[in-house]
C-alpha cells in the first residue's frame, strides 16, 4: 500500500491521456473527410498532413496511454483484490470493456482513412465522437458515486447528456451550412 498513491496517480494521468486521444483523434478524423472533398492541390497536401497527424497522436500518445492506463490498473486490482467484490467495479470494468471497443473500432477507422477509404461521412464522425464522452461521464460518476449511485437516476442522466449531445451537434451543423468557416 506504500504506493498505492502513486500507482494511482499515475493510472489517472494514461486514463486522461487516453481519451484527450480519444476525443481528439475523430476529429482529424472529420477533416481528413472533409479534406477529401476538396480538390487539388488542397486535397492532398491537407490529406497527408492530417495522415500524419493522426498517425502521431494514434501511436504515440493513444494506444500507449490506453496500454499504461491498464497496466496500472491491474496493479491497483492486485493490490486491492476486494475492489473486484464490488458491483461498481464488475460495472466499470464492464465500461472498459465497452472502451476498448470504441478503441479498436476507432483503431479500425483509422486504418481506412489512412489508406484513404472513406466510409464515414463528416457528420457521422461527430457523433461518433461522443461515444467516448458517455463513457467517460459514465465511468467518473461510477467510481465517484459508486454503490449510491442511484442506477435509475444514472442511466436517464447518460441518456439525457447523449440527447443534449446529439442536439448540439444537430445545432453546430446548421451554424456550418449557414456559414462554412465555423
Amino acid at each position: 500500500m506504500e504506493y498505492y498513491n502513486y500507482i494511482k496517480a499515475l493510472h489517472l494521468i494514461f486514463v486522461i491521456t487516453w481519451f484527450a486521444g480519444l476525443f481528439y483523434i475523430p476529429r482529424l478524423f472529420v477533416y481528413q473527410i472533409e479534406a477529401f472533398q476538396k480538390k487539388e492541390p488542397e486535397k492532398s497536401i491537407l490529406g497527408e498532413q492530417l495522415k500524419l497527424m493522426a498517425k502521431r497522436l494514434w501511436f504515440i500518445i493513444t494506444w500507449p496511454s490506453a496500454i499504461l492506463a491498464s497496466i496500472f490498473a491491474f496493479i491497483l486490482l492486485f493490490m486491492i483484490p476486494e475492489w473486484l467484490q464490488q458491483p461498481w467495479m464488475h460495472v466499470k470494468l464492464a465500461f472498459v470493456v465497452l472502451l476498448y471497443a470504441y478503441h479498436f473500432k476507432t483503431h479500425l477507422i483509422y486504418k481506412q482513412l489512412q489508406n484513404d477509404i472513406v466510409k464515414w461521412t463528416s457528420n457521422q464522425m461527430r457523433i461518433w465522437n461522443e461515444g467516448s464522452t458517455l463513457i467517460l461521464f459514465a465511468v467518473i460518476f461510477l467510481v465517484i458515486v459508486r454503490d449510491a449511485l442511484n442506477w435509475i437516476y444514472g442511466v436517464i442522466g447518460i441518456f439525457l447528456l447523449g440527447i443534449i449531445l446529439m442536439l448540439g451537434i444537430k445545432l453546430y451543423k446548421r451554424i456550418r451550412a449557414k456559414n462554412p468557416k465555423a
